[in-house]
């Protein structure tokens, strides 16, 4: 599976968080980058990415639907995007003694 590298910023943040949690702090992904986008294509890009993690499974949302669309205001990690983050954390060589 392929994946940006918001998707695995969003996909760590839940590892951690193992909670709900607001997606408006995902915005701290732009915190420290040298090309920054206007606010406005930062909320729309944390949304595609969040919705396109959701198509895929690996985190449930939560939010208000009107008849027009979707309104994510939180989200939780899955039991296979766990899976999938713990991948992305790297593994642990074993030693043959």
């Amino acid at each position: 599976m392929r994946l940006s590298s918001l998707q695995k910023y969003i996909l760590k943040r839940g590892y951690y968080w193992r909670g709900k949690f607001n997606r408006s702090q995902l915005i701290d992904f732009y915190s420290n980058g040298k090309k920054v986008p206007k606010k406005e294509d930062q909320v729309n890009i944390i949304t595609k990415s969040v919705e396109r993690l959701i198509d895929r499974g690996l985190f449930t949302g939560y939010g208000v639907r009107t008849t027009e669309k979707w309104f994510i205001r939180e989200i939780k990690i899955t039991k296979v995007g766990l899976k999938v983050a713990k991948g992305l954390m790297g593994r642990q060589q074993k030693l043959k003694i």
